[in-house]
């Protein structure tokens, strides 16, 4: 069995958008979502910025109160963006033909936190019976579920920073060869917390200037490192024939997945860019793109020194120098942040809607191009481009290598 699968509704939680709408609005005007920390205090930390969902309100979605108490912000986010996607599809479908694949990366760390603080201050007994199926990465995926009646394959993936984009493409395979119908597929994180800060920081791995504008600037040679940012990003994918037969709007046929692995280091990426290049290379295989389609890249683009020469050298191993140079290439993250096994749902979604819309994004704060990083990121300013197939690139700490391929109708 080998049947077509095709994106049926979007829906989306981030720091530049809580509706698609206003999120691809924003993308294109190239809007920085990127503010100081207000979730706590940060005048003794290192780092001060991140991208915070501001003004959520989980009832504003359909989630009710009870659910919302009882749930990390992760599964909130998770809920609410869930809740757009179907209501954009339109899905009706028998429930053990519709299935759920949402990870997140980190999981329900705020609440490991909080009542880590209870043990602390106030002893063992004060946990709540809550705390686990609170906490646990795969808790979003069971909600949504349950929300949505999906009694299907229901299979939470946890890739670090290629989370989203993993869950998308397994969800993508299991409906090509015939597991379900349709899919609801994703990623959530809700990890800007004070311990989530300081373990990226001491880890070098964010950046750790004060100006906005500065602080996440993928390809610059100024790059310090990522922002950590929160988010959901959830996609409905829908085997072809049962979107057509009732009319539903289709925004783009998903036709491409590579996944590989560095095996090099548990948080450096493999320098010559070879594994992730390895994932690019399936990805456009399966997606049979051929010469002379146009093709744009959504890089995983942190702004960490090493992932941004790295993923260049990938995209150049995978496209061949010449196909590269002519590749408009743009980052997500230059605006969100980086929302970790968010980051790489949310940024499909801003692949699939390049390819609807006929606009690549802009990086913006790209303004000192690091020499290594040769390519065309679209600094600034969106370009008007039809695009025949789109990519998306995610690289996770691990090896975790995912690139998923969409294709206009």
């Amino acid at each position: 069995m080998n049947r077509r699968v095709v994106i049926t509704g979007l829906g989306i939680i981030s720091p530049v958008g809580k509706d698609i709408k206003t999120y691809w609005d924003n993308l294109t005007k190239g809007v920085c979502g990127i503010q100081r920390i207000t979730q706590f205090p940060v005048d003794d930390m290192i780092v001060k910025l991140a991208g915070e969902v501001k003004d959520f309100n989980t009832e504003d979605f359909g989630v009710d109160k009870g659910t919302a108490r009882r749930s990390d912000r992760f599964t909130q986010f998770a809920l609410a963006a869930a809740q757009q996607a179907m209501n954009d599809s339109g899905l009706s479908i028998e429930p053990e033909r519709l299935g759920v694949y949402i990870g997140s990366g980190v999981g329900g760390i705020h609440t490991f936190v909080s009542e880590t603080k209870k043990v602390m201050e106030e002893g063992y007994n004060r946990i709540s019976p809550l705390f686990i199926p609170m906490m646990i990465s795969n808790i979003a995926a069971g909600n949504v579920a349950i929300a949505h009646h999906a009694e299907g394959p229901c299979l939470p993936v946890v890739t670090a920073c290629a989370t989203g984009t993993h869950a998308i493409g397994e969800a993508y395979r299991a409906i090509k060869h015939g597991y379900a119908d349709a899919i609801i597929a994703g990623g959530s994180e809700a990890a800007v917390n004070p311990i989530a800060i300081a373990g990226f920081t001491n880890a070098k791995a964010l950046s750790r200037e004060e100006d906005p504008a500065k602080a996440s600037i993928p390809f610059d040679r100024r790059r310090q490192g990522f922002v950590l940012s929160e988010g959901g990003g959830i996609v409905i994918l829908e085997e072809y024939e049962h979107a057509k037969n009732r009319n539903a709007n289709i925004y783009a046929e998903l036709v491409g997945y590579g996944n590989s692995c560095d095996a090099y280091h548990y948080t450096a990426p493999k320098p010559d860019g070879s594994s992730a290049a390895r994932a690019i290379k399936l990805a456009l295989d399966t997606a049979s793109f051929k010469e002379g389609e146009k093709l744009y890249i959504n890089a995983h683009g942190t702004g960490t020194p090493l992932n941004d020469v790295s993923e260049t050298a990938a995209i150049k191993l995978a496209l061949g120098e010449e196909l590269a140079r002519k590749t408009l290439i743009s980052s997500t993250k230059s605006m969100t942040g980086h929302m970790l096994g968010a980051a790489g749902a949310v940024e499909f979604i801003a692949a699939v809607l390049t390819v609807k819309t006929g606009i690549v994004h802009p990086t913006i704060g790209l303004y000192e191009p690091d020499p290594a990083c040769d390519l065309n990121y679209v600094p600034h300013k969106a370009i008007k481009q039809d695009i025949d197939v789109a990519l998306s690139n995610s690289l996770g700490f691990g090896g975790h290598n995912a690139t998923l391929a969409v294709r206009k109708l």
